[in-house]
């Protein structure tokens, strides 16, 4: 079924820019469409890129225009400690490697190929583990690590060290990172040692840093949470595609 939304914001917009705010694709990918003659205002076709669309009117996109928008390969993978997300230097394996047909959880999918363009969004260092998003998709990658983005990220973290209240507190509130403060952090304790970190943003080695400032060491650090992604039962090493449903949660969440 072709998407289709009527426009009710006080002022005309470009139709790149409103698809883009929109979380239906990247402006780029809006005006590739439009040159394809694949959006319509009104049932007629759009054939400037500068378009605006006015206040009342309906767009649509045709059938081929969202089926080239949902094809792009999104994945999850339960990365082991020891791969980096990508750019690897000599002698390091990247998380791409891991996308193997044998590695593949679940229900038979196309393997990505050479001529895949996934990228890590949202990096997980070489120590870490856990779930690695990676995408092809501008639109997943803009609701994850976009400047609008508020999905949160979750992670247990095993660290040797005095674990008091006040540490407890610093990382909650109160460190600053680069000459910035960082925002709140939900921190619990979840057993001797260990302790939950929930992020609403993604500093450099922001976690590790954090518990450095507060005189701990961390041991393990293990991301179990994306926003509305997790890894269930997944085991380390495997890989699936993103579902339709949970690309659409991510959108949802963010624009």
């Amino acid at each position: 079924m072709a998407w289709t939304r009527r426009y009710n914001e006080a002022e005309p917009q470009r139709v790149n820019k409103w698809l883009a705010q929109s979380g239906v694709c990247s402006r780029r990918e809006a005006e590739a469409l439009i040159a394809e003659g694949l959006v319509s205002i009104d049932d007629e076709v759009v054939q400037d890129v500068g378009r605006k669309i006015e206040p009342g009117q309906t767009l649509t996109l045709a059938d081929k225009a969202q089926a080239a928008l949902t094809n792009a390969m999104s994945i999850l993978v339960h990365k082991p400690r020891g791969i980096v997300s990508s750019q690897p230097e000599p002698g390091q394996i990247p998380a791409v490697r891991l996308l193997t047909r044998e590695a593949l959880w679940g229900d038979k999918a196309p393997v990505p190929d050479r001529d895949s363009k996934l990228a890590p969004v949202g990096r997980l260092d070489m120590e870490s583990r856990g779930l690695l998003l990676m995408s092809e998709d501008g639109v997943v990658a803009k609701a994850v690590i976009g400047p609008q983005s508020n999905l949160d990220k979750e992670y247990l973290v095993a660290v040797r060290g005095e674990l008091t209240d006040e540490k407890l507190d610093l990382l909650h509130h109160g460190l600053e990172l680069d000459g910035r403060q960082l925002k709140p952090a939900e921190v619990s304790v979840v057993s001797d040692m260990r302790i939950r970190i929930v992020l609403n943003e993604g500093r450099n080695r922001q976690i590790r840093r954090m518990c450095e400032l507060v005189e701990l060491t961390v041991l393990d650090l293990f991301r179990t949470r994306i926003g509305p992604l997790s890894l269930g039962d997944m085991p380390e090493g495997r890989w699936r595609h993103l579902t339709k449903d949970e690309r659409a949660l991510l959108i949802a969440e963010t624009f």
